[in-house]
């Protein structure tokens, strides 16, 4: 299991331990299509290899991920409900699988980790992050909908409502940790040995037991709906997306015309 045929994700393997980190540092790692696809194809890989008993996943350089690539979006410009409903199916499927893999998953959040990614870290059993990590859904901001609708299972309705309704994309570490949605806060250059040493831990288990204990618990949230409300909350995001809203459609021309930084910076003021 080596990275040589990946080229926006590495993958690695030590002592029962994959670790996969998104790797597109340029872009922030920003999870476009290949990256997403990428990512389906190495968990195939994590799932069939008895040899390993825990996953990492982190994000090369300054960044966990900034969520979907929004600048691939602006080139290619997909429309109707039909080309919407394969692209966000398969975004949140693939979210999903670190929830579903039947192998104890970390996400090891180093910096910003918004939108998508933040769905992704969530769907990670356990969650460790850096002190400068910073969390968000600033998806109504630019007139998108949430692609993973796992922040609700996690956090108390109104704070649920607060940052997704908001699009709040400034929450602390510290902040994630009184909220649940981590569980360890650690310094910059722990943050990858602390994650290494829970998944170790983790890696001792006997991997039956890890397996059928993992599904238990999943089945619990199946039991409460979770799996039916996230399949609802992606139909409504297929409608949000295919109708479109004048925000979008303007943020999407502005990055292709003025460069993402400029996009965002427009963003920014018209919520100042």
């Amino acid at each position: 299991m080596t990275s040589d045929s990946y080229t926006s994700i590495i993958l690695s393997k030590r002592n029962g331990v994959a670790t996969l980190t998104l790797n597109r540092p340029a872009r922030a790692n920003a999870m476009n299509r290949q990256l997403v696809e990428e990512l389906d194809r190495a968990l195939d890989g994590v799932e069939a290899d008895n040899d390993v008993r825990a996953l990492i996943v982190t994000g090369a350089g300054a960044a966990f991920s900034a969520g979907f690539d929004l600048k691939e979006q602006a080139e290619r410009r997909p429309k109707g409900a039909d080309v919407w409903r394969e692209m966000l199916g398969l975004y949140s499927r693939v979210i999903l699988r670190f929830w579903h893999l039947s192998k104890p998953t970390i996400a090891a959040v180093n910096g910003p980790c918004m939108a998508g990614a933040f769905e992704l870290a969530l769907a990670c059993d356990l969650s460790i992050a850096s002190e400068n990590a910073t969390f968000g859904e600033p998806e109504l901001q630019f007139g998108a909908g949430i692609v993973a609708m796992l922040l609700p299972w996690y956090v108390p309705p109104k704070i649920a409502k607060r940052i997704i309704l908001l699009g709040e994309d400034t929450i602390t570490a510290e902040d994630a940790l009184r909220m649940g949605i981590v569980g360890q806060v650690t310094s910059p250059d722990r943050l990858l040995t602390d994650a290494a040493s829970k998944a170790h831990r983790l890696a001792q288990m006997d991997p039956t037991l890890m397996r059928l204990t993992k599904a238990a618990i999943n089945e619990a949230y199946k039991t409460m709906g979770i799996e039916r409300a996230i399949h609802a909350a992606v139909e409504l995001d297929v409608q949000i997306e295919a109708e479109g809203t004048s925000e979008k459609h303007e943020f999407l021309d502005r990055i292709v015309s003025d460069g993402m930084k400029d996009a965002l910076r427009w963003r920014q003021t018209r919520f100042k």
